[in-house]
């Protein structure tokens, strides 16, 4: 009787790292790093190596959130969150997450009321993220809070002219988070 095969799994590569000594790990490190720009924004991240660690993210961002529409690029919500949740995974909760979702509003806010999107799953997706940076800016230390907020508030401010209750939604998120805007 043949047994059935599972896909591989974390417990499985985790065993047989468990057989390599510390030039063998720094060597497949090197390999994964050589590999592609997404590990290499990952290690640099996780590392605080290099100057801006976080412009390879926002790059992502503003491609998939203000794409070149001359060039037929399109949006996609789901590629700009995935760059942001790459950053968290590589450094965890911290200013420069609170700044990438401050970014994405603003790219989202800006691209929509520089094309007249109308989009209500775009705009939806906007309410999230700023309801996430709100939540995630409420843990970073009270200096640091001021300028994040204001940018929010911008954004919040431009909105209002794209319909759907997106601004009336941020006004709420403000009100509910115990931001003057």
């Amino acid at each position: 009787m043949a047994t059935k095969k599972t896909a591989p799994s974390w417990s499985d590569v985790k065993a047989k790292l468990a057989d390599f000594d510390r030039a063998g790990l720094i060597g497949l490190i090197q390999d994964l790093y050589a590999a592609n720009k997404d590990n290499q924004a990952f290690l640099h991240a996780r590392f605080a190596l290099g100057g801006d660690v976080l412009k390879p993210y926002k790059t992502t961002i503003a491609r998939w959130l203000w794409p070149d529409v001359f060039k037929n690029q399109d949006t996609s919500v789901a590629k700009a969150k995935k760059a942001i949740s790459d950053y968290k995974k590589a450094i965890g909760p911290s200013e420069g997450l609170a700044e990438l979702m401050v970014f994405y509003c603003e790219q989202a806010a800006g691209f929509s009321s520089d094309v007249g999107l109308q989009d209500e799953g775009y705009f939806n997706a906007l309410v999230l993220m700023f309801e996430q940076a709100l939540a995630i800016i409420a843990t970073l230390p009270d200096g640091q809070r001021p300028a994040l907020w204001r940018r929010l508030d911008e954004v919040r401010r431009i909105s209002h002219d794209f319909g759907y209750g997106v601004g009336d939604d941020m006004d709420e998120l403000l009100t509910e988070h115990g931001v003057d805007g």
